[in-house]
């Protein structure tokens, strides 16, 4: 997990006056007629220019916030296809491509940050209410959890139980899910993430 965003206004300027500092200074005048064939076109030659500037200058920008490397990476590829998706969203009356681009990012970078957090909470949950304190409860009550802990998983949708069965029964990590069922490493993640939240408000509950 990575350190949650500083001040907004200060690590929105800073990080973006860091990114520009550190990639040259080549940026037309403006991207109207890029992100303009984007919109009305799909043209990926004009997209391609655009991710070609942008990227480098994104990545920065997020390390600047406090992502790691590969985290900038992955938060700077949504960003530009968020970009792809929205162009049509664009208004330049409203001000520069790369400040559009940075608030996307940042408020990326925010969500993953919340995201995180709620994560780990769940998964401290699922954990405490199936194991319990071994020292102060029966075995019976142990098993009676473990049991409602089943149930519940078995309610879920059956790419999620059979995801969380094999994270949590099993003890392998995600990598190791995602190669055993040929899953890409982040589908893995966003159904498992998907099915402790679900979990969340039913284990430690009455039956």
């Amino acid at each position: 997990m990575y350190r949650p965003p500083a001040s907004p206004s200060l690590s929105f300027d800073t990080a973006r006056i860091v990114s520009s500092s550190q990639q040259p200074s080549n940026e037309p005048t403006n991207w109207n007629g890029e992100m303009d064939g984007v919109a009305r076109l799909r043209d990926r030659e004009c997209f391609m220019r655009i991710y070609d500037h942008f990227m480098p200058r994104l990545c920065i920008y997020l390390r600047g916030l406090g992502a790691p490397a590969a985290v900038a990476e992955e938060l700077a590829q949504e960003c530009l296809l968020r970009l792809w998706l929205r162009a049509s969203e664009f208004d330049p009356a409203q001000g520069a491509l790369s400040t559009w681009l940075y608030r996307i990012g940042r408020n990326l970078h925010i969500d993953r940050v919340r995201r995180e957090r709620s994560w780990m909470q769940v998964q401290e949950a699922v954990e405490d209410a199936a194991a319990g304190d071994v020292s102060e409860r029966s075995s019976a009550e142990q098993f009676a959890d473990h049991a409602r802990l089943r149930q519940r998983i078995n309610e879920l949708p059956a790419t999620q139980a059979r995801l969380v069965r094999m994270s949590y029964f099993e003890a392998k990590s995600h990598s190791e899910i995602a190669q055993a069922l040929g899953m890409p490493l982040g589908t893995v993640k966003s159904h498992l993430r998907r099915a402790f939240l679900q979990l969340q408000s039913k284990v430690g509950g009455a039956p």
